[in-house]
């Protein structure tokens, strides 16, 4: 995708909007509630960024974000093995792109899909220091709309192709050759289902010095419908997340960090359970009496390991940066960001929209 390029143009645009004098107080309404979209992680329990907006015991508050990425990542040589085939056109992959990609040297992979995610999660205050939620999720994986776009931001400046005009646009294909299992998917698994829901509790009784606030989280993903490919694990997951919160007068600004038991996976590909760290930055910054800009990091490990793969691009952390807008009317809080992968561009999505809408009753 060009990240260097890219993340150079963001952040120029990023640091004039930061430092041009805010005339209005505005509320500060906390962290993007973005979540990871990975597909090689979609499915695992993922602490979202601390919940920052105040509620009063006896309140509640609902949350609706909608995700959507294009994920296009493969192993260098089938990079190679595509790009060899772009000048003869676009083609459906079948059974003998499948086995040309298995008679490649090593190990190898493709992730071809666009992935939209729902998340409804509705917060409600017991008392003064304990908050409970649960969160409603579903999946959907298609073809999707976006390769047209992407590719012709890669023409238009001069980008790596990585071999997808070999493929025909808005397709689904998972292709697989590790060595602990060989899986293909030429279609999409599911329109849409729902996935496992999570049930969490927040504690926010901790005074820390300098105005800073602390919040620590513990949830549990369960699988109430059993497994099913690529919607579910079938396994049961539990975390816990602690965040740091510090509000001035037009800035925000928030640390948070979790550790996730992951109980491992057994298709398409056999995941070992294990603890995944995750560390969340992110700023905050009042625009107008109404609208907030936010910019966040994220940064995780993989749920693969060596008894998986040896694929270096696999096995690497993820990093991913979001931008984005939180607007305030009245009872509803209107959020829009866009995600991007960083450095290691092989796992995770090119690029991630996500809309949010939360209700807040009590404001």
């Amino acid at each position: 995708m060009g990240m260097a390029h890219r993340s150079t143009l963001t952040f120029t645009a990023v640091i004039a909007v930061l430092f041009t004098n805010a005339t209005h107080a505005s509320e500060l309404y906390g962290l993007l509630r973005v979540r990871d979209l990975t597909p090689f992680g979609l499915l695992r329990l993922d602490m979202r960024p601390a919940y920052a907006i105040s509620i009063e015991p006896g309140e509640w508050a609902l949350e609706t974000e909608l995700g959507y990425q294009n994920t296009w990542a493969l192993s260098p040589e089938v990079e190679r093995y595509l790009t060899s085939l772009e000048p003869h056109g676009r083609r459906d992959l079948g059974p003998a792109e499948v086995q040309a990609i298995r008679d490649l040297p090593g190990e190898n992979y493709l992730v071809d899909t666009e992935i939209a995610s729902l998340d409804i999660t509705l917060h409600y205050k017991f008392s003064q220091h304990w908050t409970g939620y649960v969160i409603a999720s579903a999946l959907s994986y298609d073809g999707g709309f976006l390769d047209s776009t992407i590719e012709g931001f890669h023409d238009t400046f001069g980008f790596s192709t990585f071999g997808r005009p070999a493929a025909k646009r808005n397709d689904v294909n998972l292709v697989l050759d590790l060595k602990s299992t060989q899986a293909v998917l030429l279609d999409s698994p599911t329109d849409a289902d729902f996935t496992d829901p999570t049930f969490g509790v927040r504690y926010v009784g901790l005074g820390l010095p300098s105005g800073w606030k602390l919040a620590l989280e513990a949830a549990v993903k369960v699988p109430v419908w059993g497994r099913r490919l690529l919607v579910s694990t079938g396994r049961t997951d539990y975390g816990i997340q602690a965040s740091l919160l510090k509000f001035g007068k037009h800035h925000g600004v928030y640390l948070g960090a979790s550790a996730v038991y992951y109980a491992g996976a057994a298709e398409p590909a056999p995941h070992d359970s294990q603890i995944i760290p995750t560390l969340v930055f992110g700023y905050e910054r009042v625009l107008t009496e109404r609208t907030n800009l936010n910019l966040q990091g994220y940064a995780s490990t993989s749920v693969y390991s060596r008894n998986q793969t040896d694929l270096k691009e696999l096995l690497e952390e993820k990093y991913q940066l979001s931008l984005g807008f939180r607007h305030r009317r009245e009872h509803v809080l209107i959020s829009f960001a866009v995600t991007e992968n960083l450095q290691n561009i092989n796992n995770t999505p090119d690029i991630g929209f996500q809309f949010g809408i939360a209700y807040l009753p009590n404001k």
